[in-house]
């Protein structure tokens, strides 16, 4: 099943102690870049997160931000003065060695880890929460990415057909193409009232016919199409595979506009980079 890179997933739990929010947004980018917003109580539960995330995503840019707001009644917090005044004495040594360095305001040193707690809480239910609504989270941050990958799929589909549409077009063409070429050099010949030798004249047909000749191309564009919806079939990131083949089409689809003759043949090829170029543009949100 194709995935999208891009997604969003936000799960709450309320309990005697608090209530936690979890949140995982997902967006494109080359690789598995993870990045955590926890709060300083909470920050161990970081390096399982990680590990969570590298078990089921292979890319993307992934925001995990986790919330805790404390019930009113355990609202109360004590100040552990000790630490307070430790912090209060670091600070005078870094106002010594580096007075243009901006100090912190009083919430500052509140938040500094330690120095305000909260009495009761118990911070192993609480993580324990935490790891639950992560695991919740991610389960629905990947059905939403499977779910996205999937409509993308279609909308490559379409294209493709309409690549197909394009090669067909175009090798019904080359017959025609071909005998218009031949003719319009025959009346050439004839408006200069100019005699050319027989053999001379299909060494000059059949560079025309090579130079018209763009089978090869049509096969590359049709193996390619194939290759592409083999691998919208596979389990695993594809993306960078998608990416590849959508350079590989690309490429036959210019050789094919340089090798025109005709209107309709560039009007083919030019179809084709559109068709491709939208391919290319939907690829860039898959894993």
């Amino acid at each position: 099943m194709v995935h999208s890179m891009t997604a969003f997933s936000r799960q709450d739990r309320d309990a005697d102690w608090g209530r936690l929010q979890l949140e995982l947004r997902s967006v494109n980018q080359r690789y598995l870049d993870p990045h955590f917003r926890l709060p300083e109580a909470l920050r161990d539960l970081e390096p399982g997160f990680r590990d969570g995330l590298r078990s089921r995503l292979a890319r993307g840019k992934v925001e995990c931000t986790l919330r805790f707001e404390p019930a009113e009644r355990r609202a109360e917090a004590s100040v552990d003065h000790a630490k307070l005044r430790a912090l209060g004495a670091a600070l005078g040594e870094v106002r010594e060695a580096v007075p243009e360095a901006p100090m912190p305001d009083a919430l500052a040193l509140l938040d500094h880890p330690g120095v305000l707690e909260a009495p009761g809480l118990d911070l192993e239910a609480i993580k324990a929460e935490a790891n639950a609504l992560f695991d919740a989270a991610l389960a629905d941050l990947v059905a939403g990415r499977a779910r996205e990958g999937e409509q993308l799929a279609e909308l490559i589909r379409e294209r493709l057909v309409g690549i197909r549409a394009q090669v067909d077009e175009v090798r019904g063409l080359l017959p025609t193409i071909l005998e218009r070429q031949r003719g319009q050099l025959l009346d050439r010949l004839a408006e200069m009232r100019a005699e050319l030798d027989p053999q001379r004249l299909e060494a000059e047909l059949v560079l025309l016919a090579q130079k018209a000749d763009v089978a090869e191309e049509l096969d590359r564009l049709e193996t390619h199409v194939g290759e592409v919806e083999r691998q919208l079939k596979q389990k695993g990131p594809i993306g960078r595979r998608l990416d590849f083949l959508m350079q590989e089409l690309n490429r036959e689809a210019n050789t094919l506009s340089s090798k025109s003759v005709v209107a309709e043949t560039t009007r083919c090829a030019v179809e084709l980079k559109v068709l491709i170029e939208q391919m290319r543009e939907q690829i860039q949100n898959i894993e």
